[in-house]
């Protein structure tokens, strides 16, 4: 029976004080196990707005109502508002992920500031980020992480041979089809990867007439395609507004039979020394603006389609 591994990315201070609870209800109803990836740092959503000029930005922002989602303060942070340091001000949401049982792991240090500027960043750069935030890590929980998934699904070379320096054994960096072993520089950094297969919900709503009540139909259809898939959902939206979405998801899933958990669950089922090599770069994925992580086709510098 396929695996389908539920990745949670928490981005903001809002997803982590509200939409973390919201989501341990879920799935504790539902009796699942997830993998929570947390931003560790400061809060400094609001400097998004300087991507309006990225190819799809406005029409993502206009399809999937931004501001309901993360409210007009969130907005602000960075900008007209300080950014709050999400890893002092919501120790207790992170940690109660724990305590219920889930896998939690680091999703970065600076949202934003990973997001917009790692795909061009050197190693001293990229390295001083992710220490940050596995430091930071290890305050909160008591120990190391373990699970490393990129804000925005951004990395550079640089990035992927740390995430073995750092201690990491697992890692969903990117998008793609399948699990993978990267290739830097023509030889593998160590840390498997198992990339998000599905499209998320800010993709697909408001995209040919899908919307938030008849979203969850059209992940369903895709994940029942008798292949092992990775879900990513976001605090800020499953666990806010589009939680009953969520909820029917959990529902359609379990009534498929489909296996469910975390990404270490969704390791375990896999021979990770047999994984294929893969080297690694950019590429487009529908309903996303910009060019995000994924594998490339085999002896090509041709990036796969993550989705779809």
């Amino acid at each position: 029976m396929p695996f389908l591994a539920l990745k949670v990315d928490v981005d903001t201070l809002r997803g982590t004080q509200e939409g973390v609870p919201t989501l341990l209800r879920l799935l504790s109803r539902h009796k699942l196990r997830a993998s929570f990836l947390f931003s560790l740092g400061p809060d400094h959503t609001g400097r998004a707005l300087k991507r309006v000029f990225r190819p799809g930005f406005l029409a993502k922002v206009r399809r999937t109502s931004v501001t309901s989602h993360y409210g007009l303060k969130t907005l602000l942070y960075g900008t007209l508002l300080p950014g709050p340091d999400i890893g002092r001000l919501a120790t207790e949401p992170m940690r109660a992920t724990y305590r219920a049982g889930h896998e939690a792991g680091v999703h970065t240090w600076d949202h934003i500031l990973w997001q917009d500027y790692v795909a061009n960043k050197g190693p001293e750069w990229t390295r001083t980020q992710m220490r940050l935030a596995v430091d930071r890590f290890g305050e909160i929980f008591g120990r190391k992480p373990l699970v490393h998934g990129a804000a925005g699904w951004q990395m550079n070379d640089s990035a992927y041979l740390f995430e073995r320096e750092l201690g990491f054994t697992l890692a969903s960096d990117g998008r793609g089809k399948a699990p993978y072993m990267p290739l830097v520089n023509g030889r593998p950094v160590g840390v498997p990867q198992l990339p998000t297969t599905l499209p998320t919900l800010d993709e697909l709503i408001g995209v040919d007439d899908i919307t938030s009540a008849n979203v969850a139909k059209h992940i369903l259809e895709q994940s029942l395609d008798g292949r092992d898939h990775v879900y990513t959902l976001h605090a800020e939206l499953e666990g806010g507004q589009l939680a009953p979405v969520f909820d029917d998801l959990l529902a359609g899933w379990a009534a498929a039979g489909l296996r469910i958990g975390s990404l270490s669950d969704y390791a375990a089922t896999l021979d990770l020394n047999a994984l294929p090599h893969q080297a690694v770069g950019l590429g487009a994925v529908p309903g996303r603006s910009g060019t995000l992580a994924v594998p490339l086709c085999p002896d090509t510098k041709t990036a796969q389609t993550a989705n779809r």
